[in-house]
């Protein structure tokens, strides 16, 4: 059975909780590997609407194992909270929900330090979400994190957590003239989390082992976005982690030969929230009536995301990067009645013409879209389920963005629930 890895393909928000929805009532396990409580993947089922950050988009299916890997860094009071609001929906999570012992875990002076941080930069913000994202990660190669197996031994957890509340107590009151925190108090805390996630806390690589070995169907589910990646993203406008593709192999410890498909989603325009370079970005009507149409606003922080044409360059960039072999391509119902729609083919920099996305921030922010104009097809696609049915100037465009981003559309979207999908080629 295949082993598919699903990867955002933009900057993030892309409607990957739907896409795994969708593909999970086929699988045996789905897998999330990277980020945190800063992503939000929103499904909508037979059940209602679900605004899932942590626990992964399969847990809506009974038979569906899952699993929050070691790439992710984990609010223990979040998961608690979300898998207190799937029991209330009667959604079981007993014995198929499982969190990775080598998670790094987000601790409470990881959102001060976050908040205190992003107040200090005073106006050159990078926009993080205050979710303690960035700093739990930077304790991870500091190595002075704690993971969600310490949780399992409480003597060792608190001779664990007290030099790093010293460390922490350090910089609140030195660095950033703060008030200290009771090291005693994180400790009960993190008591209190352990009577809870203890039954959920185990070593799941050799659980993800185990099902690739009896042929299970995997899920790899993915947060935020390529253009996002610490390492190849727009910096320091970037999470603090690898949503890309191979951020799956270290993030769940899954060896890259055993990944079958690679499947990146992409929207049928652009969005990013927070700062940073986007070429394509419309600050007139139309970038508002995408984002009205699309309502287009964070599942985490309710910010309204900036909005705009389809940018070919970051996505073939993206699908490069990540050898993404099959696209989903997601609200293309969002342009439903626009009567002309322009993709980005190319960028402007200082008067020369580029086909590369630039690795350089300078050069990311003086880049301007060369735009190519197509028309509109100016009627609902919320009820096509076959391509053939989609209006001529719909196929015309999505067959143009296979071109210009050298890869197969194999899904489209074409609303927020599960059935409004339409299957070109099957992913499974």
């Amino acid at each position: 059975m295949p082993l598919v890895t699903i990867v955002g393909g933009q900057w993030g928000d892309e409607g990957k909780g739907k896409i795994v929805d969708m593909l999970a009532q086929k699988a045996d396990v789905v897998a999330r590997f990277a980020g945190g409580a800063n992503a939000g993947h929103t499904v909508i089922n037979p059940l209602g609407t679900f605004k899932m950050h942590l626990i992964p988009s399969g847990i809506f299916y009974p038979n569906v194992v899952c699993v929050m890997g070691n790439g992710m860094a984990i609010d223990p009071k979040k998961t608690i909270e979300e898998i207190s609001f799937l029991r209330e929906k009667h959604i079981n999570v007993d014995n198929r929900l499982f969190i990775s012992d080598k998670a790094h875990l987000i601790m409470p002076y990881h959102f001060i330090l976050d908040k205190l941080e992003e107040e200090r930069r005073g106006g050159d913000l990078i926009g993080t979400t205050c979710k303690g994202i960035g700093p739990a990660y930077v304790d991870k190669v500091a190595r002075r994190g704690i993971r969600a197996g310490d949780l399992l031994n409480r003597r060792n957890l608190l001779s664990k957590l007290r030099p790093v509340v010293d460390y922490k107590n350090e910089l609140f009151t030195k660095l950033y003239d703060a008030a200290s925190i009771s090291v005693d108090e994180i400790y009960e805390q993190c008591c209190h989390y352990s009577e809870i996630l203890a039954p959920f806390i185990k070593e799941t690589s050799s659980l993800l082992q185990e099902a690739q070995e009896r042929g299970a169907l995997i899920i790899l589910e993915g947060a935020q976005g390529t253009l996002l990646d610490i390492d190849f993203g727009t910096y320091p406008y970037v999470t603090s982690s690898s949503p890309t593709a191979w951020g799956a192999c270290s993030g769940l410890g899954i060896s890259p030969m055993k990944i079958d498909r690679i499947l990146g989603i992409f929207k049928a325009y652009t969005t990013r929230v927070g700062k940073g370079p986007m070429p394509t970005e419309l600050n007139d009507e139309v970038g508002e009536a995408i984002r009205e149409k699309g309502h287009e606003y964070g599942t985490t922080t309710g910010r309204p995301r900036r909005c705009g044409w389809f940018d070919s360059v970051a996505g073939r960039f993206s699908v490069h990067l990540n050898g993404i072999t099959d696209v989903a391509f997601t609200r293309l119902d969002v342009l439903d009645l626009m009567p002309h729609i322009k993709i980005c083919t190319g960028y402007n920099l200082d008067g020369k013409v580029i086909n590369q996305f630039p690795c350089d921030i300078n050069e990311q922010e003086r880049c301007t879209p060369i735009l190519e104009e197509m028309d509109g097809w100016q009627t609902c696609t919320n009820d096509v389920r076959h391509f053939d049915n989609l209006p001529p100037a719909a196929k015309a465009y999505v067959k143009r963005i296979e071109e210009l981003i050298d890869c197969p559309i194999s899904v489209i979207s074409v609303g927020a629930k599960r059935e409004q999908s339409i299957e070109i080629r099957p992913i499974l």
